[in-house]
C-alpha cells in the first residue's frame, strides 16, 4: 500500500506540472501572471478555452483507461479493451449517420454515443444467457458487419468524407465547461460502479470455478461490468472521436510497474495514468506543429503502438 501511495503522489505531481505547462503554451505562450489577471484577455483564453480542453483530455483519458483495466480483468487478457466488442465501429457508424442526414458537427458525437450505447445493450441483451466467450464472438461479428456498412458509406460519400475521417482521428478542440461537467458526472458514476465491484472482479481473476465456489455469479458480474465499461468508452467517443491505445497500454503499464493484479490498486492508478497520458498527447497535438493542430489519435497511436510492442515482447506471457 505504501508503494501505491508513492505511485499516486508521483502521478499527482506530474499532473500539476503538466496542467500548468498545458495552460501556458499553445499558439501564444503566456506567463504565469496571466492566471491571476482576471481582467485580461489572456486570462479569459486560459479559463474559457485551454482549461476546459485540459480537463476534457484528463477525463476522457480516465474513462478510457479505467474501462480498459476492467475489460482486461474480465477477459484475463492484457491485450483486451472495450473496442474489441464493437464500440469503435458503432461510434463510426453514428458519425456516418450524422453526415448522411446533414446534421451539424456536434451531432457526430451525439449519434456516436447513441449508437455505442444501443450497440452495447443489444449485444449484452442477446447474449445474456450465454458465456462471455459467446458475447465476445457476437461482438466481433457485429462489429465487422458495422465496419462493412461504414466502409461502404465512406467510399460512397467520396471526398466529402474528410470531415468524418478527421473526427475519427480524435479531436478535443470543441471543449466546453458543459462537456466537462457531463464527462465528470459519467466518470464518477462509472468509477463508483467499478469500485463497488472490485472485490468480485478480483475473485473472478482466480477463475470461474473458484468464483462459483465463493458464491459469485461470474457471468453476470462480467456482463454488467462490460456494459458499464462500454458506456464509459462511449462517453469518451462522443466528445472526442476515436482515440486508441489508452485503454490498451495504460492498465498493462500499471500492472508491470506495481507487479500486482489487485483491482483495488490497478483501477485507480490506471485511471490517473490514463488522464495524464491523454493530456500529454493532446498538449503535443496542439503545440508540436503550431498553428497546425494534429488529431490526438495520431499522437496516442504514435506513442502507444511502439510502447505496447515493447511491453509485449518484454512480457511474453500473452504472445
Amino acid at each position: 500500500m505504501q508503494k501505491s501511495n508513492i505511485h499516486s503522489n508521483i502521478l499527482i505531481a506530474a499532473y500539476i506540472a503538466l496542467i500548468l505547462i498545458s495552460l501556458l503554451i499553445g499558439d501564444e505562450i503566456y506567463g504565469i501572471d496571466a492566471l491571476f489577471d482576471t481582467n485580461s484577455i489572456e486570462h479569459k483564453i486560459l479559463v474559457e478555452i485551454r482549461l476546459p480542453r485540459i480537463l476534457m483530455a484528463i477525463l476522457i483519458g480516465m474513462l478510457l483507461a479505467s474501462s480498459g483495466a476492467i475489460t482486461q480483468s474480465i477477459f484475463s487478457n492484457p491485450i483486451a479493451e472495450p473496442y474489441i466488442i464493437g464500440i469503435a465501429q458503432a461510434a463510426t457508424f453514428g458519425a456516418i449517420l450524422a453526415y448522411l442526414f446533414s446534421l451539424p458537427d456536434y451531432y457526430f458525437g451525439i449519434l456516436s454515443f447513441v449508437c455505442c450505447t444501443a450497440f452495447s445493450l443489444v449485444i449484452f441483451y442477446t447474449t445474456k444467457n450465454s458465456s462471455i466467450v459467446t458475447l465476445l464472438i457476437v461482438g466481433i461479428a457485429s462489429s465487422s458487419l458495422l465496419g462493412a456498412f461504414t466502409s461502404f458509406f465512406i467510399y460512397y460519400i467520396g471526398e466529402d468524407s474528410f470531415k468524418i475521417i478527421t473526427w475519427l482521428m480524435g479531436y478535443l478542440g470543441l471543449a466546453s465547461w458543459d462537456k466537462v461537467a457531463m464527462l465528470f458526472f459519467a466518470l464518477v458514476l462509472c468509477l463508483l460502479y467499478f469500485t463497488l465491484h472490485k472485490n468480485q472482479l478480483n475473485i473472478i481473476l482466480s477463475g470461474d470455478d473458484e468464483a462459483k465456489n465463493l458464491g459469485v455469479d461470474s457471468n453476470k458480474i462480467k456482463r454488467n461490468l462490460l456494459i458499464v465499461s462500454s458506456l464509459a468508452v462511449s462517453f469518451g467517443v462522443a466528445f472526442s472521436g476515436l482515440i486508441g491505445f489508452v485503454g490498451l497500454i495504460v492498465p498493462h503499464i500499471i500492472r508491470l510497474i506495481i507487479k500486482n493484479y489487485n483491482n483495488q490498486l490497478v483501477i485507480p492508478l490506471s485511471t490517473l495514468l490514463g488522464g495524464l497520458f491523454l493530456l500529454f498527447c493532446d498538449t503535443l497535438a496542439r503545440t508540436i506543429m503550431s498553428p497546425v493542430e494534429l488529431p490526438i489519435g495520431i499522437l496516442s497511436a504514435f506513442f502507444g503502438a511502439p510502447l505496447f510492442l515493447y511491453l509485449a515482447f518484454k512480457d511474453r506471457r500473452f504472445l
